[in-house]
């Protein structure tokens, strides 16, 4: 029942939440769903009467499900509806129920419950007194949000894009109490090495939620007797109401009332003037006034918005608990039993998978019901899996089988099993490597568009006290296992496989079809291996996999955890072997080709010199990732291209050769086949062999050839990660100030270039041999944290075999303070720790040592660096101890605490811990609050959502902002169909949302929806992921531009202190933060922060970089205000210099720079004669400061957050010059008349006043004359190959979801809603001397060589300034924050 309400209101709420209609086709089914809806009237049932808005679409239980969601109805159930005394049949369609029409009545009728009807109603009575409270969150190990707390808001809805000013408080949290002033707590400032970890989760403003009830319980005369059961009597409900009042409730079929029982007396019989309340809280409200009162405010209380109100369909771990551990609210209802209510049925997980995947998707409707429902019952299953992880591990339940290695579980719909471990993939490891790549391998065969007839079983990992179990629905059985179908044909049961024989039938023809289709998509070529009886068989997959025909008819692929080819650097004996059981005659002839050449065929030359690479691995099962193989597929085809033009080049040119028609341009082509290793001879066609360097694995001699290919083409692949992959990588990392900044975002920022986390001692290798080291330290910091985590990590696993559960806190508490207390040893066993025993209850048993209690630090770090060694190919780096990460890489032991408890599921108290100290545990057993199971899962399409995203993303890249914000309202709408915006792609999504609307002038639109983003990452990410730092930056921008500079400071302050938490402050990133918190504040405290950012980013970046550059501006422009002239000069010279050794004299920055500096010292000279003409008196004297305006101040942070990104290439204005000089000219020789407003000067200088904005603004409209046509048709015959030379330029500066302002002549046209602003002085600096002053022209909004951004005057004003030429990309190369799509951006390098 409480899916099915979910699930009505879901739907209800989406129309409800939705921000507005997109164009194209799904747009336009969107619009034509809300204009299909219309309004209703709803009576009865003891509710006020209330308008609905219905769709004609839906079936009555559709209305129904909406009505038990809305608060008025709320929480009554078992209800149906009526029009005009006829009752409506709940499958009916409305539009087909007679007399239904728009405006009608529809009557609410009360049902007879049945026992498990009346249960439900109980349930959904206790779910609504249950009132969240501001623990709750933290209590059961999510991650909670901090927005309302930290802002003291009423959220309203999101969907308002003109939404107030948010209702604030003025009480001040507790962490910040002491700094009524808006000054930022010490703790926060440059330099500071305090790490609060109360100061991430302060208290809730919220209020506690008051009690109902003092108790309400199932009665002690339940059940019902027989005779009574014959009567009605469903059960016996005792109610103990805040008045002190016990009352005896009895549940029938028509309601609840009042019996005459007491604590000693059994009298069923109703009570006096009892009446019989159809809604248990009508029976509650008539017995108790202080119910009633409760109740009331309870139903009165401001909603929530959906993004706080709805459970997240995933478990997002939070790593702190509440600072008490114990409860501070007895549960009332823990009696009732409502909650122990075994369901009728265990769910077959597989057949609503299943179901919900088969569901139609021929509409867009029945697309996002199937998504919705597809991501509804996955997230079901996972938490499953997660409960029956907690059962299965604590001992309450016994194994199915009498295997004590590997015991298998069957619970709550779930077949659990930690798998065998087996000698040939690597014992432990390849077990664990084994779970991990199954999961893998179902998510790539999910993710197949058009595969419906292949099916997959509903599958996930998690990993819980030290032990990983994998967890699968059940799977159908096999069709034909009935004794008495023992003859039939061999079509049922095993249909694919190795083992599965030769047979015929048409279920294995359609088998066999859909496995060709998916091969073809995976990119896996067909393969012939020996079968072990010696027979050929082929396969289109690894030689594990199995195709089966289920019980219930379906076709399903199991076993595919060796889907993805294997990473040849990583199996050196398993080449050998590979290609010695083709024959003996290959044998000889490749062991004479190595002694000849001396390197295989594959392999770089001095690969393994260089590298030492392949290697041996811990586990047989390393497989390359499929964002590799993509990678290399293109590598391999510019390689291709590139040999046909040099052999095309080499044969006369291209057009000879097509002109000629002869075998010159095939032979071309296959030649370049040939060499690049396609797997076709006449096209270029990359495809992998899953099953070469696979362990025991055998070819026939027929396969020779492909095989060896294959092989050529997995070193190359192999080799292509060390090559071209890990540099790429740490390039980006060095021009990007967003580098990863903890665990998670290396992790997806590796994984996104295909880069296994096996080979991060590589990127080690790499960066330290790199001439910018020092520069990339923070990555260095990065990666060499993840390695003795994850390290860090196995050997704990193992730890945890040997603790008994009663002894789990203090062990795990026990190896933390090993972990990170230097030369931690443990405290002797004496009367000490024998009264803790005591005084816990355990006696003086708990006292004696045990084999996790004699673990020392020492030992420890030793068993760490050996599995960092063996394992990452790292010997010295983790030194001898934590201080010496702390001392030679700066990490900090607080990040290191919260990426432990983050991968191994611990939950720790809320307080501060001190680990200098090594006389005193920092951690002890009462501060482990709990530990969590960590779940790994498939992730659930969300197509039609994601394809409308992308595709505002590419009409961004084209400059169409009004048709992107179109397109990005549609999107949100779509994700909030499907999941109710709780969905990573979906916060990404709002957050350009955001964007795009800020840029447009809509700031109130940007900052309501940038509210519920940082909500979203809060609750979905994590309240300290670093995507939530970034939306918080985001949300400061927009309230500064709203006009609430408190506010904006606070969210300020508050990515601050999350960055510092999992980095710390020697990160690019800081800079930017630093940055906008020296614009925000006054005094003193700015300059701290500008001189910090200034630090960074030349530590960084270099002393001539543009970050550089910009932050001496900065402070040039702070020391101005504060009339610290002669430091102000100091510091716009050094900006001057980058700015003439980056762009020359000529160039508009270097000419800005040189305004601003002339302007300080004219003000420097003028203040001069002002002292030395006051004299003695000169202190009375007022000297007038230059101070930025609130505009510039805006202006600034939306430049060094990357709210908006500037390029730096002309090189389309000077195409569209070009093109115009040459329509000019075909115009005058025609004898056509110009236009004044359309020449060449004017257009290039001003912008084309009338160029159309749905194309991108290349070519002006010309009042449709044929000669200007023809005209214009000449100038652009070669606009194509411009904006394919512009495209190529800007590649490495271009981020998926940034737009960017392209300038004219050396200038910046800031323009946005329509209107061009632009300062006459330099930096919108207002002084006596500088004035600026605004002209307004009508502009188009464009981005990216397609003419400009545009911004209201409001948000943006200011033209031809020192940010003309900033470059502050938002992400590059993926979601190592936001999720935007694959680019790799130079940040801070211009292209000249």
């Amino acid at each position: 029942m409480k899916d099915k309400v979910r699930r009505g209101g879901g739907r209800n709420q989406a129309k409800a939440d939705v921000i507005g209609n997109g164009g194209g086709t799904d747009a336009a089914v969107i619009k034509q769903d809300e204009e299909s809806s219309f309004p209703v009237k709803i009576q009865g049932a003891g509710v006020e009467p209330f308008e609905l808005q219905v769709h004609g679409l839906w079936l009555v239980q559709d209305v129904v499900m909406a009505l038990l969601a809305r608060d008025e109805v709320c929480p009554r159930s078992n209800l149906s509806l009526t029009l005009a005394s006829t009752t409506l049949e709940p499958i009916a369609e409305l539009q087909s129920v007679k007399g239904f029409k728009p405006g009608a009545v529809l009557r609410l009728v009360e049902e007879p419950y049945t026992v498990h009807s009346a249960r439900l109603h109980l349930a959904r009575v206790v779910e609504l007194l249950r009132a969240p409270r501001p623990q709750d969150a933290l209590r059961e190990g999510r991650s909670p949000s901090i927005l309302e707390t930290l802002t003291h808001t009423q959220t309203p809805d999101s969907s308002s894009s003109n939404a107030k000013n948010l209702k604030r408080s003025l009480s001040n949290t507790k962490t910040e109490s002491t700094h009524q002033d808006g000054a930022p707590p010490d703790y926060l400032l440059p330099g500071s090495s305090d790490r609060p970890i109360m100061a991430l989760l302060p208290h809730s403003s919220q209020p506690e939620a008051p009690s109902h009830l003092r108790d309400l319980s199932l009665s002690c005369w339940n059940p019902p007797p027989g005779h009574r059961k014959l009567q009605g009597d469903f059960m016996y409900i005792t109610a103990m109401t805040m008045e002190g009042r016990r009352y005896d409730i009895t549940a029938c079929p028509k309601g609840f009332f009042l019996n005459r029982s007491t604590e000693d007396v059994f009298d069923p019989r109703p009570a006096q003037s009892s009446a019989v309340y159809h809604c248990f809280t009508d029976l509650l409200c008539h017995i108790s006034p202080a119910f009633k009162q409760t109740f009331t405010a309870l139903k009165n209380r401001p909603p929530l918005p959906p993004v706080e109100a709805m459970p997240t369909p995933y478990h997002t771990l939070s790593w702190l608990g509440p600072h008490c551990a114990s409860r501070t609210h007895k549960n009332v209802f823990s009696r009732l039993g409502v909650d122990e209510q075994a369901a009728a049925q265990v769910p077959d997980w597989n057949e609503e998978l299943q179901a919900a995947r088969n569901l139609s998707q021929r509409t867009l409707e029945e697309r996002l019901l199937r998504e919705k429902t597809l991501l509804q019952v996955n997230s079901a299953f996972v938490r499953a899996v997660m409960q029956g992880a907690e059962t299965v591990l604590d001992g309450f339940a016994e194994p199915v089988n009498g295997n004590p290695e590997d015991p298998a579980f069957l619970w709550g719909g779930l077949f659990m099993s930690q798998g065998a471990a087996s000698a040939v993939f690597g014992g432990e490891r390849g077990r664990r490597a084994a779970q991990r790549l199954e999961l893998k391998g179902v998510q790539a065969y999910s993710d197949l568009e058009g595969m419906e007839g292949l099916h997959t079983l509903p599958t996930a990992i998690v990993d819980y006290r030290g032990v990983r179990m994998s967890a699968q629905g059940l799977a159908p059985g096999l069709e034909g296992s009935d004794p008495d179908q023992a003859a039939a044909p061999a079509s049922r049961g095993l249909l694919y496989g190795v083992n599965a024989g030769p047979q015929e039938s048409p279920q294995r023809r359609q088998l066999l079809a859909l496995l060709a289709r998916a091969a073809k998509s995976l990119g896996l070529q067909r393969n012939i291996v020996l079968a072990p009886n010696g027979h050929q068989v082929p396969l289109f997959t690894s030689v594990d996999a199995q195709g089966l025909l289920g019980a219930d008819g379906r076709l399903y692929v199991l076993d595919v955890f060796r889907t993805f080819p294997a990473d040849a650097n990583f199996c050196p004996e398993v080449e050998t072997e590979s290609q010695a059981v083709i024959s003996e005659e290959n044998i000889n002839k490749t062991c004479e080709e190595e002694k000849k050449g001396g390197v295989k065929e594959g392999w770089p030359e001095n690969y393994h010199a260089d590298s030492g690479l392949p290697k041996s691995s811990p586990h047989g099962l390393c497989r390359l990732r499929p964002e590799l193989l993509k990678a290399f597929i293109q590598h391999k085809h510019c390689q291709f291209t590139q040999r046909v033009r040099e052999t095309l080049e080499e044969n006369g040119g291209f057009e000879e050769c097509a002109i000629a028609c002869d075998s010159r341009a095939t032979d071309a082509v296959r030649a370049a086949c040939k060499d690049v290793g396609s797997i076709s001879d006449n096209i270029f066609e990359m495809r992998f062999n899953p099953n070469v360097f696979s362990e025991g694995v055998s070819f026939p001699p027929s396969e020779s050839s492909p095989t060896k290919l294959q092989q050529r083409l997995l070193r190359e692949a192999a080799a292509f990660i060390i090559t071209d992959q890990i540099p790429a990588f740490v390039e980006y990392c060095l021009h990007n100030n967003e580098a990863p900044m903890d665990g998670a975002s290396l992790k997806q920022s590796l994984h996104q270039r295909g880069i296994n986390l096996r080979y991060l001692g590589y990127v080690l290798k790499t960066i330290n041999q790199s001439e910018h080291r020092e520069r990339l330290r923070h990555i260095t910091r990065s990666v060499i944290s993840e390695i003795f985590i994850r390290s860090t990590r196995r050997v704990f696993n193992g730890f945890l075999q040997g603790v008994d559960v009663p002894c789990l806190s203090a062990a795990v508490s026990h190896f933390l303070c090993c972990l990170l207390v230097p030369h931690f040893t443990p405290s002797p066993v004496g009367e000490e720790s024998k009264k803790k025993s005591r005084r816990r209850g355990r006696g003086a048993s708990a006292s004696e040592s045990t084999p996790w209690s004699t673990l020392t630090g020492s030992e420890l770090w030793n068993l760490v660096c050996q599995d960092a060694a063996e394992t990452y190919n790292i010997s010295d780096s983790l030194g001898s101890g934590p201080s010496h990460l702390v001392e030679c890489y700066g990490v900090q032991k607080l990040s290191l605490l919260r990426e432990f408890c983050l991968k191994t599921g611990v939950q720790l108290r809320l307080r501060d811990y001190l680990f200098d100290n090594q006389n005193k545990a920092p951690i002890g057993p009462d501060d482990i609050v709990n530990m969590f199971p960590v779940v790994k899962y498939v992730k659930m399409p969300t197509a039609d959502a994601s394809k409308v995203y992308a595709a505002a993303q590419g009409l961004i890249h084209k400059g169409l902002l009004d048709q992107a914000h179109e397109k990005l309202k549609e999107a949100a709408y779509l994700f909030g169909r499907v999941c109710d915006d709780l969905h990573p792609e979906a916060c990404y999504c709002h957050s350009l949302l955001a964007r795009v609307a800020f840029l447009q002038g809509k700031a109130p639109e940007a900052r309501s929806v940038q509210l519920k983003t940082v909500t979203i990452s809060e609750r979905v990410l994590g309240f300290d992921h670093p995507n939530t730092i970034q939306q918080y930056v985001f949300l400061g921008v927009y309230m500064y531009a709203g006009g609430e500079v408190a506010l904006a400071q606070k969210c300020l302050l508050r990515a601050r202190l999350l960055m510092l938490t999992i980095h710390g402050e020697d990160h690019p990133y800081t800079a930017t933060l630093d940055s906008c918190l020296g614009l925000l504040l006054t005094g003193d405290q700015a300059g701290q922060f500008l001189q910090n950012a200034l630090r960074l980013d030349t530590s960084f970046f270099g002393p001539t970089a543009l970050h550089t550059a910009l932050n001496h501006h900065l402070l040039a422009q702070w020391m101005c205000s504060k009339g610290d002239y002669r430091s102000a000069m100091t510091h716009e010279k050094e900006a001057l210099a980058a700015f003439t050794s980056l762009f020359g004299e000529d160039h508009a920055q270097t000419r800005c720079s040189k305004d601003f500096l002339s302007t300080i010292t004219k003000q420097a000279v003028q203040v001069e004669r002002l002292l030395r003409q006051s004299g003695p008196d000169g202190t009375e004297q007022t000297v007038e400061c230059l101070t930025p305006t609130t505009e510039t101040i805006l202006e600034q942070m939306v430049l060094v957050t990357g709210i908006r990104r500037l390029a730096h290439s002309d090189k389309f204005q000077e195409y569209k010059q070009k093109h115009l000089e040459r329509k000019a000219a075909a115009q005058r020789e025609l004898g056509l008349k110009l236009n004044s407003d359309l020449t060449v000067s004017d257009t290039v200088n001003g912008g084309e006043k009338s160029s159309a904005k749905e194309t991108g603004g290349g070519t002006e409209a010309d009042g449709g004359s044929p000669a200007v046509d023809r005209a214009a048709a000449v100038a652009a015959s070669d606009v194509e190959q411009t904006q394919q030379e512009v495209k190529e330029d800007a590649e490495g500066e271009k981020s998926a979801s940034d737009p960017e302002v392209k300038m004219a002549n050396g200038e910046t046209k800031l323009t946005a809603a329509g209107q061009e602003t632009g300062t006459s002085v330099p930096n919108g600096i207002k002084s006596s001397t500088a004035n600026g002053k605004t002209k307004n022209n009508e502009k188009n909004g464009e981005i990216n060589g397609a003419g400009v951004i545009t911004a209201k005057a409001s948000v943006l004003s200011s033209k031809g300034t020192w940010a003309d030429v900033v470059s502050k990309p938002f992400v590059a190369n993926g979601p190592a924050v936001n999720g935007v799509a694959h680019n790799v951006s130079a940040n801070g390098t211009a292209e000249e």
